[in-house]
């Protein structure tokens, strides 16, 4: 690579003296401070090692340059290290750091490949110890007496930070453990040595370590430390990573082992044997996933759990679905339990009954997050909200899960369940009922939104009548009678939008019917009153004004008395005596036939 031809700006924390006559370096290096930044500008805050290994190798170059350390020319490598006699200024150091991130990024990229090529890992171990050795020359370099305690003690963290990734890579669990631990405590330390505003970058350190040091722990043998484990891949809020990746293989792995005792499972009544792992080890976990969903603290961990659980139930229904496809041609001659469904059929049942019935509440949680959102007044007029047309999507696919479950093979005969299945649909069906009557209700189709508000009490009525003897199943679904008392207050103020043309929009939904009676009670003593233009200073209800026939101005307007407008007459013309006009008068004359002749050629003119 060609040295660029301009100067690079100095690192953000050189030195402002390069004085041999100084003790210590008057600013010291934040390490773990410049490590972060470069990491999140430069592509780490998407997962791109490639290009954050990219940035480490240009200011490399450039620091080389501006310090004048060269490693030999374009024609022979002459490797040199940077001493303790040249820590002068802070970007000697810095150089150092960079190389260690260099190697360390190159690692991370290997680790990615290593998925699908395994043979990279051989060049992954090898970057990764070349980093911690980068790491161990810091802390030697940061011995000297120009460096400050601090510098010295984030020296040692990022060293031990490096070691542990080494023996966690090696499977070396308590060396790892030992490593992390050191980092940990360093970083705590320094946490409590400043302010609050300081300390949230160490204690972000020691959060992204603690899920290692109880992956080792669990591995040396502390059992307890898998509850730890489920806890933090709760509290990630949805991060990945090397560490997510180890964590659900680990929760894998422990399901894995206490599938072995489990044999069978019962669900609406019928005991059905788990022969297939892969279904032993989802049905295991799916307790575990529903409490963590429960537990989620925001929506977004809410949704990733929800996703988690998809894909794992997907994965274990097609794996018994082509099991199922043996058995049926395995069951093809058999004609005496031609009538009965099998007990693997009952089992994919079961499971798709789990898929649906998932995507149900992952669509309803996500409704009610919507809900939240459309009753938070707008603050950016400019930025688009979510709009009731957004919760009619969510309903339909709803809707359509709940049809596929009235047609699960086993269950047709099951009336209490196909009741059930019927009860919840006729809840959903409100639901986006309502929402669709707020869709009109914005672009002011009151008729429309009358009607269909209508029909979702129509529907709620349905479900309170039913609902009797059914009771267990309404626990964890919406209640409808909060929908009917939202439905009629909707109702009093749609009726008042629709009279007075919108200019009640900005008013509480809460209408009561005691205004409308008394709005209609003063529009009936105005019908017939003085029209619009006699009565501007004063307010008055007058539904006429928006009919065929408003009540505007009084017409045809009365006749009313004006000054009449003057007419002049030229009187005087009548005794006025003109001059004699005889002498301008042409006189005929009497010229013969010469005087005729002459007429004829034009000489007489």
């Amino acid at each position: 690579l060609t040295p660029s031809t301009s100067l690079p700006p100095l690192p953000p924390f050189t030195s402002s003296t390069s004085s041999t006559s100084s003790t210590s370096l008057n600013r010291c290096p934040p390490v773990l401070q410049i490590i972060k930044d470069s990491q999140q500008q430069h592509g780490l805050r998407h997962g791109d090692y490639q290009r954050y290994r990219g940035y480490c190798s240009r200011r490399l170059r450039r620091l080389r340059k501006t310090l004048g350390f060269k490693m030999g020319n374009r024609y022979k490598y002459s490797g040199k290290k940077v001493t303790v006699e040249m820590v002068r200024d802070n970007r000697y150091l810095l150089l150092v750091v960079m190389e260690a991130e260099r190697a360390w990024s190159y690692a991370m990229q290997l680790k990615q490949e290593a998925n699908t090529e395994p043979r990279k890992r051989f060049h992954l171990m090898a970057r990764l110890r070349k980093a911690a050795k980068h790491g161990e020359q810091l802390e030697r370099l940061c011995e000297s007496p120009r460096v400050d305690a601090k510098t010295k003690l984030e020296a040692q963290a990022y060293t031990a930070y490096l070691t542990g990734m080494v023996q966690f890579e090696l499977q070396e669990w308590k060396a790892a453990m030992e490593a992390f631990n050191k980092c940990k405590t360093i970083y705590e330390k320094l946490a409590s040595a400043f302010t609050e505003e300081q300390a949230v970058l160490y204690h972000q350190r020691v959060e992204e370590i603690s899920p290692n040091i109880r992956y080792c722990a669990y591995n040396i043998g502390d059992q307890n430390a898998i509850n730890d484990l489920m806890q933090m891949r709760l509290s990630a809020g949805g991060g990945g990573g090397m560490m997510a990746e180890k964590l659900e293989a680990l929760i894998t792995q422990t399901r894995a082992k206490q599938a072995a005792t489990m044999s069978e499972v019962e669900w609406r009544g019928r005991t059905v044997p788990v022969k297939i792992d892969k279904a032993r080890i989802f049905l295991l976990g799916l307790a575990d996933n529903e409490a963590a969903i429960v537990q989620a603290a925001n929506e977004e961990t809410k949704e990733r759990l929800y996703e988690t659980l998809l894909a794992d139930c997907r994965d274990t229904i097609q794996a018994v679905r082509e099991e199922l496809r043996t058995d049926v041609k395995q069951r093809a001659g058999d004609s005496a339990e031609s009538g009965k469904v099998s007990n693997l059929q009952y089992l994919h049942s079961y499971l798709t009954y789990i898929k649906l019935w998932t995507v149900v509440r992952r669509n309803e949680s996500m409704a009610h997050a919507l809900q939240a959102k459309l009753k938070e007044p707008q603050t950016d007029e400019n930025k688009r909200g979510p709009r009731p047309q957004d919760l009619i999507r969510l309903y339909d696919i709803i809707l359509q899960s709940l049809a596929e479950l009235s047609t699960l093979q086993g269950l047709e005969e099951d009336h209490t369940f196909q009741k059930e299945v019927a009860l919840k649909t006729l809840i959903y069906k409100a639901y986006r009922c309502f929402f669709i009557a707020q869709s009109y209700v914005l672009v002011k189709k009151w008729s429309e939104a009358l009607v269909l508000y209508e029909r979702v009490l129509k529907y709620a009525r349905e479900v309170q009548s039913k609902a009797k003897n059914l009771n267990n199943s309404l626990k964890d679904l919406p209640d409808v009678q909060e929908l009917i008392a939202e439905v009629n207050a909707e109702k009093y103020s749609l009726q008042a939008a629709a009279i007075l043309g919108g200019s009640l929009s900005m008013w509480p939904f809460r209408f009561c019917s005691t205004l409308i009676k008394s709005f209609f009670k003063s529009s009936l003593l105005y019908k017939n009153g003085p029209p619009l233009s006699e009565r501007l200073d004063t307010f008055r209800l007058d539904p006429s004004l928006l009919g065929k026939q408003p009540n505007l101005v009084q017409f045809p307007p009365d006749f009313q008395p004006i000054p009449c407008k003057p007419l002049f007459f030229d009187l005087a013309l009548n005794h006025v005596a003109f001059p004699p006009l005889d002498d301008k008068v042409e006189q005929k004359g009497k010229g013969g036939l010469t005087g005729y002749i002459k007429g004829i050629f034009g000489f007489g003119s």
